[in-house]
């Protein structure tokens, strides 16, 4: 049986929604966990699909992991394997990020190719190159990566594009290096910083986090910790869309608005009231769209421009704007994919290489969609909610891998979405 989500249009979503933590700081904070023996405690975790399935890749390497509500134990041993399996790879992508930390505590790793979203290639060309930059061999066989060194050394490494994954895999090889690393042109996302953070709380010793220049500084060896997740921007941004896509009003709590500065100023130019929470130790923001929303362009860059994770609800929110909107895609190739699904719904969007036109419509039409990632399936939903009659959105696996109780936040919102167990009419 294959669940798909029923999503009645004509929804004005209103009320508050808290996020908590970023899925993409929880999987690499996660396989930091390897690189010291002992108990490591997550909090602020999402209970979302990918924490399990990152969980089955750590016990594969000879971890104990617990995973209870919005807290991940994991407790290192002193032997690891240094082989990560196929049978746990392949789910998801964010999996490789163990490359790093088994080459810089094991001198040695053979993890598989991973898998995950449809969005485009993503290659790990960057990643291998770092580590022999590091001192390991590093070569693709038999469909996995392979890496091993006598030692690593401190190395002047530079990327070519600032990769998350990259910066990720080299920084967490490079904190238990000999010598003195520097990466320049390192990504300088919010999770980048998330991790930098952990890792000093583990005893690394990193400089820039934030910046594009990361000094590392290697250590012999690092203990465990514990530390709370980030927000996730992702998600908060994805409600923010929803509030000026629905004409609704949604304030968003647990995660910091200045990680979206370019998302507000965008819903700012559409005619959304934007205002920041002010209360002390509270972090969040409000967003109230009163009517249509103007057209606005997109350009989807590496942080801080506007995340290539976005681009499936600027294509949405274009597809009911008042006016013509260009987005273009800088990073996945193959994320235009959702454009195809949009048209089902009735948006009016013409593709040409990595730029979309999208003529703005009153109102979109039911249809049955499919979801082809996380993002692209959020992205469906919430164009559902401004499609007359009811929008059936197919492969919902996809988004229960980012979004935690995205249903029942979306009921209490004021949507009518529900889950349906049923063989696909595809």
């Amino acid at each position: 049986m294959s669940e798909h989500f029923r999503v009645q249009g004509g929804a004005r979503l209103v009320g508050e929604v808290e996020v908590v933590g970023a899925k993409n700081s929880v999987l690499k904070l996660m396989a930091a966990a390897l690189l010291a023996e002992g108990t490591t405690t997550l909090t602020n975790c999402p209970e979302i699909l990918d924490v399990p399935l990152m969980a089955d890749v750590l016990r594969n390497l000879g971890c104990e992991v617990t995973v209870e509500h919005d807290v991940v134990a994991i407790t290192t041993p002193a032997e690891l394997s240094h082989r990560a399996d196929f049978a746990s790879m392949s789910k998801l992508r964010a999996s490789v990020c163990v490359l790093g930390p088994l080459v810089g505590r094991l001198r040695r790793a053979v993890v598989a190719l991973p898998g995950g979203d449809a969005i485009g290639s993503r290659p790990l060309d960057m990643h291998q190159n770092g580590l022999r930059q590091l001192g390991a061999r590093s070569e693709i066989e038999h469909g996995c990566v392979v890496a091993e060194a006598e030692g690593l050394h401190g190395a002047q490494i530079w990327l070519d594009f600032p990769s998350v994954g990259a910066t990720e895999n080299i920084l967490m090889a490079a904190v238990l290096a000999d010598g003195t690393t520097v990466i320049d042109n390192a990504a300088r996302e919010p999770e980048i910083v998330d991790l930098c953070t952990m890792l000093q709380q583990m005893g690394a010793k990193i400089e820039g986090a934030g910046t594009s220049t990361l000094t590392v500084h290697g250590v012999t060896s690092l203990r465990p910790t514990q530390h709370r997740v980030i927000g996730d921007r992702i998600v908060g941004a994805t409600w923010a869309m929803a509030g000026a896509m629905t004409r609704g009003d949604i304030t968003v709590r647990g995660v910091d608005p200045h990680h979206l500065d370019l998302v507000l100023e965008k819903l700012r130019l559409a005619g959304a009231d934007v205002t920041l929470l002010d209360a002390p130790g509270e972090q969040g923001f409000r967003v109230r769209m009163s009517g249509r929303p103007r057209s606005v362009d997109f350009v989807t860059l590496p942080y801080p421009g506007f995340a290539t994770d976005l681009q499936p609800f600027a294509v949405a929110l274009a597809a009911v704007s008042d006016g013509v909107s260009m987005i273009t895609e800088n990073v996945f190739e193959a994320r235009f994919r959702f454009i195809e699904e949009m048209v089902r719904l009735g948006a009016d969007a013409r593709t040409d290489g990595h730029h979309a036109v999208i003529r703005g419509v009153e109102r979109l039409s039911s249809a049955p969609v499919w979801a082809s990632d996380i993002r692209a399936g959020a992205g469906l939903v919430l164009a559902g909610l401004c499609a007359e009659g009811v929008t059936e959105v197919w492969d919902v696996f996809h988004i229960d891998r980012g979004y935690p109780c995205f249903v029942e936040n979306l009921n209490r919102l004021g949507a009518d979405v529900q889950r349906v167990a049923a063989p696909p009419a595809r």
